[in-house]
C-alpha cells in the first residue's frame, strides 16, 4: 500500500509488528522515550509528509497515562510532520470506565481524553468494544468502534462444544451477551450484582438457569477479576457443568491472576488489545485471541475509503 505509514509508542510493540505483518509492509521508525527528568521524547525518523498514519497506542495498563502521553506527543509530531491524516488505533481505551458523573464532584475523564486527543491533532479513532458505546459522543471526530464478538464466537465454535448458555455478568452486558447468545442459538442468563465499591463485589443473583449447561461469561473488561471468580463460583453451585469466561481487554491488574488460578473457571479468554503474555504465562487458564487481523483489515479499509461496519456483517 502507498502513501500509509504506521508508526507506535511503546505500549504494544508485538501487537504493531503484527498488523504491520498483516498489511505487509514495516513499521515506521520512530524513536519514543524519556528525557533524564521523565518528560516524553518522540522523533519521527522518517518523511511521513502527506501520508496517512496510523499510530497503534492502546492507552492501557500497566503504564496508562504515559501510553497516553506518548500517542499525544506522537500525535503533535506527525502533525508538525505534515501527515495528511492521523488515525490513533487504540485497541484498548484507557478511562472509558470513568464515562459519567456517578457521584457528587467526580470528573468525566474518558471526556477529558477524548478533548485531549482531538487537540492534539488526530483526525481520527479505531478502538475496540468501548466499555460504553455513547464515549464516541464524546468526540467530534470519526470513532470507529471495533466489536471483538465475531472473534469470541469463532473460538467458541471451535474450542468449546456442549450446551451452551451465555451469561452476562451485570445488567449493562446484556446487549453484547444477547448477540452472542443469538449468534450460537444458545439459551441467556444473567447475573445482578451489588458492589461496595469499585473492584469489589458485596453481592450476586443468577437470573435464567444453567443446570447441566456450559456457561459463557463474556464482558468487555476483567480487572481485578473479582467478578468473574465470584460469577464462575455462583454458576457452578447453580449445577453449571463448566464455567469458560470471555473477555476483550484483560487488563488483569492486582490480584487477577491469583484469583483466576483459585477459581472454578476452566478457562479465561481475552484479546491482545493489551501486553498480556508475560501475566499468561503464570496461569493455564489464560488463552489469548489474536486481534491484529481485525485491525489491519480496518486500518486498510480506511485508508483505502471503504466501509468498516461489513466486517461485522453476519456471515453465520
Amino acid at each position: 500500500m502507498e502513501r500509509i505509514k504506521v508508526l507506535a509508542g511503546n505500549a504494544h510493540l508485538d501487537l504493531a509488528h503484527e498488523i504491520c505483518k498483516c498489511l505487509g509492509i514495516s513499521l515506521g521508525k520512530a524513536d519514543v522515550g524519556k528525557f533524564s527528568n521523565g518528560e516524553t521524547s518522540v522523533v519521527i525518523s522518517e518523511s511521513i509528509r502527506d501520508m496517512d498514519v496510523f499510530i497503534i497506542q492502546p492507552t492501557c495498563n500497566p503504564a496508562v497515562n504515559d501510553n497516553l502521553m506518548e500517542l499525544l506527543v506522537m500525535a503533535d509530531a506527525v502533525k508538525r510532520a505534515s501527515a495528511r491524516r492521523i488515525t490513533a488505533v487504540i485497541p484498548c481505551f484507557g478511562y472509558a470506565r470513568q464515562d459519567k458523573k456517578d457521584k457528587s464532584r467526580a470528573p468525566i475523564t474518558g471526556k477529558l481524553v477524548a478533548n485531549l486527543i482531538e487537540v492534539s491533532g488526530i483526525d481520527r479513532v479505531i478502538t475496540m468494544d468501548l466499555h460504553a458505546s455513547q464515549i464516541q459522543g464524546f468526540f467530534n471526530i470519526p470513532v470507529d468502534n471495533l466489536y471483538a464478538e465475531p472473534l469470541i464466537v469463532k473460538y467458541i465454535r471451535k474450542n468449546i462444544a456442549g450446551d451452551r448458555v451465555v451469561v452476562s455478568p451485570d445488567a449493562g452486558g446484556v446487549k453484547r451477551a444477547k448477540l452472542i447468545s443469538d449468534k450460537l442459538d444458545a439459551e441467556l442468563a444473567i447475573i445482578h450484582k451489588e458492589r461496595k465499591k469499585a473492584n469489589e463485589v458485596a453481592g450476586m443473583i443468577l437470573v435464567g438457569d444453567v443446570s447441566g449447561k456450559v456457561a459463557l461469561i463474556v464482558d468487555d473488561i476483567a480487572d481485578t477479576c473479582g467478578t468473574i471468580q465470584t460469577a464462575a463460583s455462583l454458576l457452578i453451585s447453580k449445577g453449571a457443568k463448566a464455567v469458560y469466561s470471555l473477555v476483550t481487554h484483560g487488563v488483569l491488574s492486582g490480584p487477577a491472576i491469583e484469583r483466576i488460578n483459585n477459581s472454578e473457571l476452566k478457562e479465561v479468554v481475552i484479546t491482545n488489545s493489551i501486553p498480556n503474555a508475560d501475566k499468561a504465562s503464570h496461569s493455564d487458564k489464560i488463552k489469548i485471541i489474536n486481534i491484529a487481523p481485525m485491525l489491519s483489515e480496518a486500518i486498510r479499509r480506511t485508508h483505502h475509503g471503504e466501509s468498516i461496519s461489513s466486517l461485522f456483517a453476519d456471515k453465520s
